[in-house]
């Protein structure tokens, strides 16, 4: 597996509209795109610095993983996830697989922003949450 690059960084917020000014402040830039990803129960708003980009990611519901996320870290969010930009999701999580990662996703899906996702399991990644990314064709 060789990523071109780091796609997004992943942060659980409690609240978008709270949190974007602080990162329209710290980036520069307005949010350039807010949608929610319904399968994941959340919302999403994406900011860029120079070729990566911010993912504020909000719960739409206390069953999301985020909301989940946020309660095990005090109420308060954080880094959630970095994200990789690979060719191929599909190939890709064979090939972390075969090295004996632990997959979270055994088949790419569609994430935010049509991009195609998978995640790795933070067990066996050096504790941090790992997502695969294919940018859409």
């Amino acid at each position: 597996m060789k990523p071109t690059h780091i796609e997004h960084l992943g942060i659980a917020v409690t609240s978008l509209a709270d949190t974007m000014p602080f990162f329209e402040f710290l980036t520069g830039g307005k949010c350039y795109n807010i949608e929610e990803v319904a399968d994941q129960k959340v919302k999403t708003a994406f900011f860029k610095v120079g070729e990566v980009k911010i993912e504020l990611l909000e719960p739409t519901c206390p069953e999301s993983t985020i909301a989940k996320f946020i309660e095990k870290n005090g109420g308060r969010g954080g880094i959630h996830h970095i994200a990789f930009n690979v060719e191929n999701t599909a190939a890709a999580l064979a090939e972390a697989e075969a090295a004996g990662l632990q997959l979270i996703d055994k088949a790419p899906r569609k994430g935010a922003e049509n991009l195609m996702i998978a995640f790795l399991h933070p067990k066996s990644t050096c504790g941090v949450l790992t997502e695969l990314c294919q940018q859409p064709k």
